[in-house]
């Protein structure tokens, strides 16, 4: 069983300006909850019990904020006996731990980045569960973006999940490459008419040791400057295949919500409150 998850949320959130110069992006509301929530709620649901955010050096910290206890407003809803608003309040259960780990914006950057930073400083060395922090699955009453991870996932092996959409617009993602169930690469997008498939890349994975290992050496062992090349994880993954490391593709039929333009936000928000 896998019990940690490794979620990135630091960024500025450019596309989102002017909004994210006050408020994060992964805490743009979504309904009544920020966008983070929805994957940390559901990681929980899967068994997690040790969540490791990457968040940025700017204070206060919104997200550290929304999942620590508010003392004054518990006591608040105590004292006026609003039982149902404090259970909203508690945003983590007991048995649930979140790690923090600082990543400064004007560092490193790339979404391999944070991943190694957080295994780095936890020394993380078995399987995790790793989400982007402004995007998440949604599928009331079907199976969640973790458990159909989990379901694919041997012993010793990774996995990606991999969202279905119109063949006609992939070129805007990176899009998977599958052989047997198990992936053979990532094409960036690709012109639709020379696209491997219509599953996509949303950055959902489980990861064994082995890759993680190969992230940190990737992030440490490059020194790409500022505006040369990010450090992304499809390249050590890719390294990972070729070496023989199985990583499994997982389909899910849940719909893809993205809250990192105004459109996708917009969207995620009819389609959570039914509208």
């Amino acid at each position: 069983m896998i019990t940690k998850a490794i979620i990135p949320v630091a960024g500025w959130g450019t596309r989102r300006l002017p909004i994210t110069k006050v408020i994060e992006k992964s805490m743009l509301p979504v309904g009544n909850r920020p966008l983070v929530d929805y994957s940390v709620q559901e990681l929980i649901a899967a068994g997690v019990k040790d969540i490791y955010m990457v968040i940025s050096n700017v204070e206060p910290c919104q997200v550290r904020e929304f999942y620590r206890d508010n003392l004054a407003l518990n006591q608040y809803l105590m004292a006026r006996g609003k039982e149902d608003g404090l259970k909203l309040a508690k945003t983590l259960p007991d048995d649930v731990k979140i790690h923090y780990t600082v990543q400064d914006p004007a560092g490193k950057y790339g979404t391999a980045v944070p991943i190694a930073m957080a295994v780095e400083q936890y020394k993380i060395n078995e399987p995790v569960l790793v989400f982007m922090g402004d995007d998440f699955i949604w599928n009331p009453g079907g199976e969640s973006a973790s458990e159909s991870l989990l379901k694919v996932t041997g012993e010793g092996e990774s996995a990606i999940l991999g969202v279905e959409i119109p063949i006609e617009n992939v070129g805007r993602y990176g899009v998977l490459s599958a052989k047997d169930g198990k992936l053979v690469g990532v094409v960036e997008k690709p012109d639709p008419k020379d696209a491997p498939s219509n599953l996509i890349n949303v950055s959902k994975y489980i990861m064994s040791p082995e890759l993680l290992k190969r992230i940190v050496e990737y992030v440490n062992e490059h020194d790409f400057k500022p505006g040369d090349q990010e450090y992304m994880v499809t390249d050590p993954i890719d390294e990972y295949i070729k070496d023989g490391g199985i990583m499994r593709v997982a389909p899910t039929t849940g719909e893809f919500l993205d809250g990192g333009s105004i459109e996708g936000w917009l969207h995620a928000n009819n389609v959570v409150c039914g509208g």
